[in-house]
Order: structure tokens, then sequence, then C-alpha cells
């Protein structure tokens, strides 16, 4: 598998793998003896980059991952945060002071059987807690080797400004795709400046990039796209199809699958960009990683970047309730 580095220092699979769907926000969710063969053939073919959080099925999915790759645990790298207040299973809002970071992280090497966390993430940005006391703790946890690296999650430029002056960042994770570009407005540019790897989640979509959402498809509750205004309002489905059949188009013209194209876009933006695409199936998984081998001329790109600017997204990516959530401070 092809490589690249965040941060400089922490060599990760080119395209990583997001974990979530495993078992939460995107259902139906295999059955674990399931899960735990999928991850394990996603090392067996070369997937070093595995993404989780303590919020994911309230630490039922960090479960599975230490489970399934616990026999391989010194070959992969794996990514979690922390960030929350959680009560009885259930997340009660965000919380990133000091003691609740530790507690979280204890959480976390135990349920990931492991002793130490690759990439520890503030899954999302507390405004009660100074993001210099979050980057503190964490340099704490670094000393102690319990965590080798810190990200940030939604974090806005001064933010992740301000927390690698007190510990180097070594990512920060956002959503970035072909329909929802708002890191280009300054965030990719920092990491550039800082040497800070950046790791787009949802780098499909949610799916949509895929070709495979109909513009009356219909999500249940437990789908995260239930609450989301691209997916629930029918006239922005409706009017975003024109991008994802664009993109359809571009790759089959090039025998290649929507989400390959949709990959090797985003590989292309910036060296240190790595995308944590979902899936739970075989096939998409290795369609995911041949993304990193696929080569476009500078033609190819030109044509997707036409592509782009002619179709517009429209609708709100988040929920109002999700977005508020978002550091855009």
């Amino acid at each position: 598998m092809i490589k690249r580095k965040l941060g400089g220092s922490l060599e990760v699979s080119a395209v990583g793998l997001g974990c979530m769907g495993l078992s939460q926000s995107y259902p139906p969710f295999p059955e674990k003896k399931e899960g735990i063969r999928f991850l394990r053939r996603a090392a067996e073919m070369g997937q070093t980059f595995f993404d989780t959080s303590e919020a994911y099925a309230a630490g039922q999915n960090e479960e599975l991952i230490g489970e399934a790759l616990q026999p391989v645990r010194d070959q992969v790298v794996l990514a979690t945060k922390f960030g929350w207040s959680m009560h009885n299973g259930r997340m009660t809002g965000l919380d990133s002071r000091p003691e609740t970071i530790r507690r979280a992280a204890e959480g976390s090497l135990k349920r990931l059987r492991t002793d130490h966390i690759d990439l520890y993430y503030q899954h999302r940005v507390d405004p009660d807690v100074p993001i210099e006391e979050v980057a503190q703790t964490v340099s704490e946890l670094i000393r102690e080797g319990k965590v080798l690296h810190f990200g940030l999650s939604e974090a806005s430029v001064s933010t992740v400004r301000r927390a690698h002056a007190v510990c180097p960042v070594t990512a920060v994770q956002s959503e970035y795709s072909m329909w929802y570009r708002a890191p280009e407005n300054g965030m990719l540019s920092l990491c550039e400046q800082l040497g800070i790897g950046f790791v787009p989640f949802s780098p499909l979509g949610k799916g949509f990039l895929t070709g495979t959402i109909r513009k009356d498809a219909v999500f249940t509750d437990q789908d995260i796209r239930h609450s989301i205004p691209r997916f629930t309002e029918r006239e922005n489905m409706k009017h975003n199809q024109a991008l994802a059949h664009a993109v359809s188009d571009f790759a089959a013209r090039r025998q290649l699958a929507p989400a390959q194209a949709a990959l090797a876009w985003l590989l292309h933006q910036k060296p240190f960009i790595v995308p944590i695409p979902g899936t739970k199936t075989e096939k998409r998984l290795q369609e995911n990683m041949s993304a990193a081998y696929v080569v476009l001329r500078d033609a190819d790109y030109e044509e997707l970047d036409r592509i782009l600017a002619q179709h517009t997204v429209i609708g709100a990516r988040y929920s109002e309730a999700m977005e508020r959530m978002t550091d855009r401070s």
C-alpha cells in the first residue's frame, strides 16, 4: 500500500479506513464476527490507518477494532477521539476538561487493547475549555507514552494555530470532498505552513459521490443522513444529482469507479492529505484503497475542476445542532 506521512513523521496508508459505519450512523451494521473478519481482512490487504472514537456506539466501535486488530497491533496506526461527556452510554455534551480527557484516554486504551494511542484527536472543540489547556493535557499523555500524536477535528484555523503552539498537532480532521470544500478557505494553507497532515472524513460525500444514492432515497432514523438537509430535502437531492452524474461519467470514461475518481482528486490536492472513507465490504475497501494508485493527467484534473465549477452543491451539510458543535472561531 502506498504510504503518506501526517505531521512529517506518522506514516499511514495513503487512504485510511473510517470505522464508524461498522457500529453506527450508516445501517445496516455487520454482526460482530463479520466486523472482526472485515477489519482483519483490511489489515491483510495493506490497510494501516484505522479511525474510530470513544463516541462511536458508546465505545463499541473501539472494542470491535481492539479485538480485531490486537493480533496485528504493531503493524497498524490507531486513531481515536475524545471530548465528550458520556453518561450511561450516551453523549450528553462536549467536555474536554483535563480530568475528562484522561478518563477518556484510559477507557480508549482498554477498549482498543493497547498501551498507546497513535493519534488522539479532540473530536469537537469545547468552547468552555481553552484549547491551550487541552493541548497541555495531551502533551502530558504523550510524555507518559499513552499517546503518540495529537490531532484536532472540525477545528478552526485560529484554534489549530493556538493548539500547535503548545503541543505540535500532527493532523487535523474535517469534512472535505468534491461536495464540501470549506477547508480550502485557509485550513489547507495553515496545515502546509505548519507541517500538519489533513485527514478528510466523508471524502465521498457520505456516499453521494459514489453515484449510488437516488434522488428519492429515504433514510432510516438510525442513519446520520436522516437529519442532514442535503439528503432530506428533495430539491437538494434532485439538484445535487447533476454533480454525482458528472463524476460518474468522468470516471466511466477512464474505466474507474466514481469513488476512485473522487478520492484521486482529493489525494491530488495536497501530498499531506489522507482521506478516510468508510465502508463495510471488501470490494469497496479495495476500490477505495486503489485510488492511491490512480494516475490521471493534468488535463483530467482540469476537467474535474471544470465539473466542480459547473455543478454547485446546495443544502446544508449538517443539521443545525451538529453545525453548532463545529469550531468556527
